[in-house]
């Protein structure tokens, strides 16, 4: 049977989960409105900038849609799509789907590109 996996278009890296799902054999559909939703069997929502990914959310009117979608279908989140599965984040901007139970803890080292993690000890020597 085939399957189409919707990639959230929105904002973000979305092209790449498109590229993916096409080498592994995978019918994609770019999401950008709710009733492109209809023709999907899972969901990817893909990594960006969450604060970003939120207000368009919302300002498309998908909010509500996403969080339908996800009680009944699969959603996979990436990076930042994964911080809008989250039931909380710790940032006001951010208005999360709710559709995992765990609180989503934001990058606060500032832009991407700034962004790293090492040993403590790298840092005694």
């Amino acid at each position: 049977m085939d399957r189409t996996v919707g990639v959230l278009a929105l904002q973000g890296a979305y092209q790449k989960h498109v590229e993916s799902l096409a080498r592994l054999g995978v019918d994609a559909l770019l999401v950008r409105k709710s009733a492109e939703l209809d023709n999907c069997d899972g969901l990817i929502i893909p990594g960006g900038e969450s604060t970003t990914m939120s207000l368009l959310i919302d300002e498309s009117g998908m909010h509500e849609p996403l969080r339908e979608f996800g009680r009944h279908k699969p959603v996979m989140g990436v990076c930042a799509g994964m911080i809008m599965m989250a039931d909380s984040v710790d940032d006001a901007r951010v208005n999360p789907l709710r559709l995992m139970s765990f609180r989503a803890l934001r990058n606060h080292y500032g832009r991407q590109v700034h962004s790293f993690t090492t040993s403590i000890l790298s840092l005694i020597h």
